[in-house]
């Protein structure tokens, strides 16, 4: 099969749009995932309830994101879209992770600020919120930056419950015209473009907070 050119510059348009739902999809997903993954660090060191959250999460991060997608959008009401099952979906896949990269943030905080915290008597909710997490978060950006791109490079996954994401978009194309070529380059190309600056702007971070 040769390259079409005229063709390219034809579906360019679909597929941009399909960058954006992928774009969207990982903002919102990445969102859910931090919340709701400092929320679990948070939770988790509370004995009883914290074994069972573990237990859950353990299970997601056991578990495929494929499966889970189709697993989730089977089951769910059809008020829901696949775009909101989707977000949802990756968010707490993730939110697993991220809740590991929380809980060796806080634990890395040295021991003396928790004494400090208490020789203050300082309430709870200034102690976490002015002291702990403060410097738990700063340690921690450069890992969960890198789940931001991991996130990103796995919303063609989305494609399976028909969301509406870029690697959907270059399959439609593909079947509608019996040219796959030209649509998966792109693909490649606009995954790219995206991931590398991405990319070098984590790195950026790493060098920045290496020393915290």
């Amino acid at each position: 099969m040769t390259w079409d050119w005229e063709f390219t510059g034809r579906i360019i348009p679909d597929l941009l749009n399909g960058l954006a739902v992928t774009v969207q999809a990982t903002v919102l997903g990445y969102t859910l995932a931090l919340v709701l993954g400092l929320a679990v660090a948070l939770v988790r060191r509370i004995p009883v309830i914290g074994t069972a959250v573990f237990a859950v999460m353990e299970f997601i991060r056991c578990t495929p994101l494929l499966v889970q997608l189709v697993f989730v959008f089977s089951l769910a009401p059809n008020t829901l879209s696949a775009f909101t099952i989707g977000v949802a979906v990756l968010g707490v896949h993730y939110a697993a992770y991220t809740a590991e990269v929380y809980r060796s943030g806080i634990e890395a905080v040295p021991a003396g600020q928790w004494e400090a915290c208490r020789a203050l008597s300082l309430p709870l909710h200034r102690t976490w919120g002015a002291v702990i997490l403060p410097q738990a978060i700063r340690r921690v950006i450069p890992p969960l930056g890198n789940y931001l791109i991991a996130m990103f490079k796995d919303t063609p996954l989305l494609f399976a419950i028909t969301v509406g994401e870029l690697m959907y978009q270059a399959s439609q194309i593909g079947g509608v015209y019996f040219r796959y070529l030209e649509a998966m380059t792109l693909v490649g190309l606009f995954f790219l473009l995206v991931s590398v600056p991405s990319a070098i702007l984590i790195r950026q971070l790493e060098r920045r907070y290496a020393a915290v």
